[in-house]
C-alpha cells in the first residue's frame, strides 16, 4: 500500500471535512495519540528499567497507526497528499545528510 492509497482509505472511517472545528480536533488528536506512545515509553522507563525487550510491540504497532490515521487526516484537510507530504520529508533529510547537518535541531538546518 502506498501513501495515498492508505490517506483515501483512512479519511473514510473519518468525520466529515467540513466537521465544526475539525482541524483542531485533527491537530489535537495528533497529539494526543503521539502522547500515548510517550506515555507507553515513560512506564517502560518507570516500570521496567527501560528494558527494551519488555515494549509491547503489538500495542505501539496499534499507537503508531493511529498517529499514522491523523496525520493521514490532517494532511487530507489540509489538502496534501500523503505521498507529497513522505516525498518532501525524505528530499529534506537527504539534503540533510549531503551537507552533514542531520544532528541539531530546528527545520531550516
Amino acid at each position: 500500500m502506498n501513501f495515498n492509497d492508505y490517506q483515501k482509505a483512512a479519511i473514510r472511517t473519518g468525520r466529515p471535512i467540513d466537521a465544526p472545528n475539525e482541524l483542531f480536533h485533527l491537530g489535537l488528536g495528533l497529539v494526543g495519540e503521539a502522547g500515548e506512545i510517550a506515555e507507553k515509553l515513560k512506564k517502560l522507563v518507570r516500570d521496567l528499567d527501560s528494558d527494551e525487550s519488555k515494549l509491547d510491540k503489538a500495542d505501539l504497532i496499534k499507537e503508531l497507526g493511529d498517529v499514522l490515521w491523523y496525520i493521514a487526516a490532517l494532511a487530507n484537510y489540509l489538502g496534501i497528499a500523503l505521498d507529497e507530504v513522505a516525498v518532501k520529508n525524505i528530499a529534506k533529510l537527504a539534503d540533510r545528510q549531503a551537507r552533514n547537518q542531520i544532528k541539531g535541531s530546528g527545520d531550516n538546518r
